[in-house]
């Protein structure tokens, strides 16, 4: 192992390069350039093989990722594959959009010691694409069909993981979606220059190989309701995930031009995707030679600022209530962002829209930070008298999602949620109130990672199959009786 890995004293961290800045402002393309194959083996062999390898500790799915870096530093990049994906439905898409300098990057042991951590999201996607270029992946190949079929609310990240792990023990899978495409957050809410679409479509037409079933445009409450799909199939997945946004209530809120981040950001894919899209062809969606102001500070606002500046928006300015230390978002993105050319107007937070019909200027106040609250952050405090305002022609709240409101969407009143609308479960089974109803990712656990949602969607896999093997057993009991 010596002379193949801890290589890190010699070798410097070294990432993918960046495109230039000028030339990704022009286009959605993602921004890295791929890894070369003596790239990624290079990289790889810097690991410490640690004897407590924080990195898998801090990955939500528990990654074997020394495992699969000391393979690629071999060069055994299939064998590297294979046991990358033997923990993760998606790989190729965690590579890209993951937040691994808060995950497993952020907590590699060499980073910790000053030599710079190991690019493990870039090798990762390296990994993966050169596993779909070589034609390492494959549908799904099932031993034994089952009789017993499972219903799937969400093509999202968790209800995706979830069919794929089910179909793999011969189960017949139908996943339902309201839009026309499926993928979810993965499609319409995340950028190209993130995640380029034709990753998410590949993934999804895989699983349709693999004997998965996909009824789009299906709305549960208006096509069927969540008892008719139970009484459909044996077990049903509720996987929504939350894109209900959350709400500013100040003055001027009811103006023209004030969007939530999904809007836009929905209206850009689908407008990637070469659909018609009225708002954005009009140019009420479009940030073309628009001020735009975005309010959040996370990834999602993020992703909005950099789509602002690729639709070549006159300025973009991110009001943040915290500083620069304390954003909840990814410092990569952050650092993105700033080389873009947005502007970040930190420890701010608007008090006022202003406009006649439409949104023109947004008065802010300076924020000072107080005491940690319950999140351990310090808490912004409104500083009086500092307001100040800032053209707007186009404001885009960004200020996170909650849950929508499921048991009367559903037409079934008797499902249980909780104080903050989000799904109530077994925690154990992770079925909810109504018998084998399940439920898992955003709609149980509030908005958070893909990488989380992935895990979840695999660990209600894991549930679902003991109840429908349980039922088995019973039936084949009395049978035999």
């Amino acid at each position: 192992m010596t002379n193949k890995m801890l290589k890190f004293t010699d070798l410097q961290q070294e990432t993918p390069e960046k495109r230039l800045t000028k030339k990704r402002k022009q286009d959605f393309q993602e921004i890295y350039n791929e890894y070369i194959n003596d790239k990624a083996k290079e990289q790889s062999s810097r690991c410490s093989q640690c004897g407590v390898p924080f990195c898998q500790i801090h990955c939500p799915l528990s990654n074997n990722i020394p495992d699969w870096l000391k393979l690629t530093a071999e060069g055994r990049l299939e064998e590297a594959y294979k046991l990358s994906q033997s923990t993760n439905n998606m790989p190729e898409v965690c590579g890209r959009i993951c937040p691994q300098d808060r995950l497993c990057e952020g907590n590699c042991v060499i980073e910790q010691s000053g030599h710079g951590t190991v690019t493990i999201g870039s090798i990762e996607k390296y990994i993966t694409d050169t596993a779909w270029e070589k034609g390492w992946v494959k549908p799904i190949k099932i031993a034994k069909e089952q009789k017993q079929s499972i219903g799937i609310i969400g093509s999202g990240p968790a209800g995706l993981a979830c069919a794929e792990e089910l179909r793999k023990f011969g189960y017949k899978i139908t996943i339902y979606d309201r839009y026309d495409r499926p993928g979810g957050l993965l499609i319409y809410g995340i950028p190209n220059f993130k995640l380029e679409k034709k990753v998410v479509e590949r993934r999804t037409k895989l699983l349709k190989d693999s004997g998965i079933k996909f009824v789009l445009n299906f709305e549960v409450g208006r096509d069927k309701s969540l008892m008719e799909l139970r009484e459909k199939h044996d077990a049903v997945l509720i996987a929504t995930g939350v894109y209900k946004p959350r709400e500013i209530d100040i003055s001027g809120s009811g103006l023209k031009n004030i969007f939530p981040a999904m809007e836009f950001l929905t209206a850009s894919n689908k407008k990637g995707l070469g659909d018609k899209v009225e708002l954005f062809d009009n140019g009420t969606l479009n940030a073309s030679g628009k001020n735009v102001v975005v309010i959040g500070g996370g990834d999602t606002a993020m992703d909005c600022v950099r789509t602002a500046i690729r639709q070549e928006a006159k300025s973009v300015k991110c009001l943040y209530r915290r500083d620069k230390e304390n954003m909840p978002g990814s410092a990569r993105e952050v650092g993105n962002a700033e080389e873009e050319g947005v502007e970040f107007v930190w420890l701010t937070s608007p008090k006022k829209f202003i406009g006649q019909d439409k949104v023109s200027q947004v008065e802010v106040s300076k924020m000072i930070l107080g005491e940690p609250d319950q999140s351990g952050r310090r808490k912004p405090i409104f500083k009086e008298g500092s307001e100040f305002k800032i053209d707007a022609d186009l404001v885009i709240k960004s200020l996170g999602f909650d849950p929508e409101d499921l048991p009367k969407l559903f037409d079934v009143e008797e499902l249980a949620v909780s104080k903050w609308g989000t799904l109530k479960i077994d925690l154990k089974t992770m079925q909810t109130n109504l018998e084998g109803v399940f439920a898992a990712g955003d709609i149980v656990r509030g908005a958070s990672l893909v990488v989380w949602a992935i895990r979840d969607g695999r660990d209600v896999a894991t549930q679902i199959d003991k109840y429908l093997s349980s039922k088995r057993n019973k039936k084949i009991g009395v049978v035999a009786a």
